[in-house]
């Protein structure tokens, strides 16, 4: 892919996709400003360098039609105060006013499009609507990781239309930071993979069993592994119609070498509401009236003593129900595991890394990914369309 710095953007109009996607209150003010702030170099470089920077996003779910409770004007609003600079709001982000908007910026000029999943067209890729965004700009950067697994207009289809395209810094991180760990990783490597359910991850773990030196296993998706070897795990959430999956991944497993670790006990209470009565037990002694809903001390001290070994960890999901005290306690205290550790440690995954966040040790970490469902699909060993079109474009337009 070209990045930012093989371009020049002098004088030029610049679409930018990034990911503003970003939490509201009620009041519609933004409340977590992570994904704005993860995009800011990239707006400065083309600002700097006396571009015209167009920049488009897409704001919840506004199923195909506009509606005010979607709109980008606060985001704007906010970026605006980031910057000290003004940021002109588009009314739409195709059209005739947009187009005039857009033709008569100036360098150092900054137009911020209206929520691009107003148009149903953005979601299926239309060619005309990925045309007519492509009708802005002459020069397209993708800085909007999160989205770049989806085939949409503003990520994928755009490339064919402009005739120069590049990775913006962000996006250049996430890939740099997931090469590094995943294609060529100084090892040892582990993997802990949480979550709730197996059968959504199934491509990952196939992956990661070709790829991994150790692979740790917890969350509700660990207890469909831990009774695949005859466990009884009292009440908790298993998926029965993939315990021969589980069964074969760990065989799998075994056969590359690949050693798996799965929690030795677990915090369970008789429902997740029911946090007062919560007691640590052996997972092979879990009571038929409970469910697990946290690892426990020992297999925190199991993990880690594994985890200490290591030169390269990737961490995608949390180990328990961390939304609910005190089955958070077992995320965090792996987050403040990793964060002192002497090794690349990458977090991807929207709860994984929305736990570091809430930790506050996202600065300790080597690298916390803004992509959820398009780190996952990296991390199964996918091609993102969003990426795969910025290499196209590139060997379209080599001389």
């Amino acid at each position: 892919m070209r990045t930012l710095d093989d371009i020049d953007v002098a004088g030029k109009r610049v679409f930018v996709r990034v990911d503003f996607n970003v939490p509201l209150d009620k009041n519609r003010r933004v409340k977590d400003d992570l994904r704005i702030r993860a995009v800011l170099p990239t707006i400065r470089k083309v600002l700097d360098s006396k571009g015209k920077l167009i920049l488009a996003s897409h704001l919840g779910r506004p199923k195909g039609k506009p509606a005010e409770e979607f709109s980008l004007k606060p985001v704007g609003e906010y970026l605006a105060r980031l910057l000290d600079l003004p940021v002109v709001p588009a009314s739409d982000c195709v059209g005739r006013e947009v187009e005039r908007q857009a033709a008569g910026m100036e360098p150092g000029q900054i137009l911020l499009l209206e929520n691009l999943r107003f148009h149903p067209e953005e979601e299926k890729n239309d060619p005309e609507f990925s045309r007519r965004l492509a009708s802005l700009a002459e020069v397209y950067v993708n800085d909007a990781f999160a989205v770049s697994h989806r085939a949409h207009a503003s990520v994928h289809g755009i490339t064919r239309f402009v005739p120069v395209c590049a990775a913006g810094y962000q996006l250049e991180k996430e890939v740099k930071y997931f090469r590094e760990a995943m294609e060529d990783p100084k090892r040892p490597v582990a993997m802990i993979i949480g979550g709730a359910k197996v059968s959504t991850k199934i491509e990952l773990l196939e992956n990661l069993v070709a790829k991994a030196d150790f692979l740790l296993i917890a969350g509700a998706m660990a207890n469909t592994f831990l009774k695949a070897q005859g466990k009884e795990v009292g009440k908790s959430l298993v998926e029965d119609d993939h315990l021969e999956t589980a069964a074969r991944l760990l065989k799998k497993a075994q056969e590359r070498g690949v050693k798996v670790y799965l929690p030795v006990d677990a915090v369970a209470a008789p429902a997740l509401e029911v946090c007062g009565s919560a007691q640590q037990v052996s997972v092979d002694r879990v009571p038929s009236d409970l469910l697990m809903l946290d690892v426990g001390s020992g297999t925190l001290e199991v993990f880690e003593s594994v985890l200490r070994t290591c030169r390269t960890i990737v961490w995608n999901g949390p180990l328990g129900a961390f939304e609910t005290t005190p089955f958070h306690q077992g995320t965090f205290a792996m987050a403040k595991f990793l964060a002192g550790l002497d090794a690349l440690t990458v977090v991807g995954g929207g709860d994984s890394a929305a736990a570091v966040r809430q930790a506050g040790l996202e600065d300790r970490m080597g690298y916390v990914s803004t992509g959820g469902g398009a780190f996952l699909e990296m991390l199964e060993g996918k091609t993102l369309p969003g990426l795969a079109a910025l290499e196209e474009c590139r060997q379209r337009t080599q001389p």
